[in-house]
């Protein structure tokens, strides 16, 4: 059983959705100052990578 593309976009979306809400929450609970903003940003630009991602799947 072996991955498809379709199957590597999904977990690469999974992972990036994850990864970003970390980010996020990073930001939001931890850093208090400037960082936390730049935090909150990667993360959601974590989410758009994400969401092209799982645009892309049956189309690659």
């Amino acid at each position: 059983m072996g991955m498809n593309k379709n199957t590597v976009l999904a977990w690469a979306t999974f992972i990036m959705i994850f990864v970003g809400f970390g980010l996020i929450a990073l930001g939001a609970f931890k850093y208090e100052d400037v960082a936390g903003y730049g935090f909150g940003a990667v993360g959601i630009g974590f989410f758009a990578i994400a969401w092209v991602f799982n645009a892309l799947k049956g189309r690659v």
